[in-house]
């Protein structure tokens, strides 16, 4: 019986070019364990980017700003089911019973949705001038 005995034979040492692109692989394919010294530069990198590109880099993902009318309403429920806001009269234009009522909706439905008007009242101060109203209302 005849056994051979073969030897692995030592690589040679990478090319210096290709030295380069296997760390750059390894670097891509993330194979290093956590604690050694390449796993710890690519966390940092991450880091930095996730940190700094926001000042570097306009994304353009600003918030749309959304200034509502500032109309004074408070809301307070009234113990029999239905809320009670109570309006600023300069965010209501109206005479008549109808376009107070429509003016009234106008600032209460963005608010709280679906509702209908039960009844309202006039809130005025010393002088007789209407400061507010105040609206019951329930939901639909």
């Amino acid at each position: 019986m005849h056994t051979e005995l073969k030897t692995a034979e030592p690589e040679a040492p990478p090319a210096p070019a290709n030295r380069v692109w296997v760390k750059i692989k390894s670097f891509i394919l993330w194979s290093y364990e956590r604690g050694s010294v390449e796993y710890d530069v690519m966390v940092t990198l991450i880091l930095i980017f996730v940190f700094f590109s926001p000042r570097l880099i306009n994304f353009n993902d600003r918030p749309v700003e959304h200034n509502p009318h500032s109309s004074g309403v408070l809301v307070y429920p009234d113990g029999k089911g239905e809320f009670i806001y109570q309006v600023e009269a300069g965010a209501v234009s109206g005479s008549d019973d109808t376009a107070v009522r429509a003016a009234l909706l106008r600032v209460i439905e963005p608010i709280s949705g679906s509702v209908s008007i039960s009844r309202y009242e006039t809130v005025r101060d010393n002088r007789g001038r209407v400061v507010a109203y105040k609206t019951w209302v329930q939901r639909e």
